[in-house]
């Protein structure tokens, strides 16, 4: 065997034993990197995206109507429920009561101590202070202190002027005052002014029974024979007096006259000729085509 064979030969043995090494070695991969956790910003925009998709959308109302609110929640929005509450009783109410209406059993002490406060100084809220034995009364404040037919007689007659007395201030305190009214008008114990469109009473005066009295026919006849004079026969009379009456200068005032717009003439047609030109310029009409 030449030397050329050995080299051979051992090259052969010595690929087949790095082959086999090759083969049996375990292969590892590179480290696998855990995944990194979102940033705050991440987790926001992510549940934020959640929220959008889950969101339900609320059913389309029309832009015309409320929105239900509830009672409201602000405390003079509260006051003005319960002097509404007081308006409609005709007997004091005491603090529980007024709480109990506006469903306010449960709420803090300090806000049922300034309900109270507020109502005690408002100008439409009588307040008796409590006694031994007895809560705080609350009670609504009219204009007038008039709930009964013989409050209100007793009140005009007391009264130091002939000034009549406003329907709307009574039924402020009164809700039944107009039934009263009607009443007492037909027993001729008050004079009453009523409004044309609803024939409601809108003011009362004390009426005298003592002056009405029937007065004889044959007087009234006299009286209904009596001819008034025409609308313009009390101008004349004065003028023939010397005297001028006080509505002469609104009767004499004569309308104002609008002047009425002149209308342009509509313009002839024809050609324009400059005449006192006739010797200076020529005519080059037969050259138009």
């Amino acid at each position: 065997m030449s030397y050329l064979q050995n080299k051979v030969q051992s090259f052969n043995a010595n690929l087949g034993t790095v082959a086999g090494k090759i083969s049996n070695k375990r292969t590892v991969g590179p480290p696998v990197k855990p995944a990194p956790s979102p940033t705050p910003s991440q987790a926001s925009d992510s549940s934020r995206n959640d929220l959008k998709r889950k969101r339900v959308e609320a059913p389309e109302v029309p832009y015309s109507q409320p929105r239900d609110t509830g009672t409201g929640q602000h405390i003079m929005t509260q006051i003005t429920y319960a002097i509404e509450y007081l308006k409609s009783k005709t007997t004091p109410q005491t603090l529980s009561d007024i709480l109990s209406y506006l469903s306010m059993q449960t709420r803090e002490e300090s806000y049922k101590r300034a309900i109270e406060k507020i109502l005690i100084r408002h100008d439409k809220v009588n307040y008796e202070p409590k006694r031994e034995g007895s809560a705080a009364l609350f009670s609504f404040r009219p204009a007038h202190n008039i709930r009964s037919p013989e409050s209100l007689l007793r009140y005009l007659q007391a009264q130091q002027t002939a000034q009549g007395l406003s329907v709307k201030e009574l039924r402020d305190g009164w809700p039944e005052a107009e039934d009263a009214i009607t009443q007492l008008e037909i027993e001729d114990k008050l004079l009453v002014t009523r409004n044309k469109k609803d024939n409601h009473a809108r003011t009362v005066w004390l009426n005298d029974p003592s002056l009405t009295f029937e007065v004889d026919e044959e007087f009234q006849n006299i009286w209904h024979k009596i001819k008034l004079p025409e609308p313009g026969a009390l101008a004349d009379e004065l003028e023939r007096e010397g005297l001028t009456p006080a509505n002469k200068n609104r009767l004499m005032k004569k309308p104002v006259k609008v002047q009425e717009k002149t209308k342009r003439k509509a313009r002839a047609g024809g050609k324009t000729t400059n005449v006192h030109m006739a010797g200076v310029l020529r005519d080059y009409s037969h050259l138009k085509k």
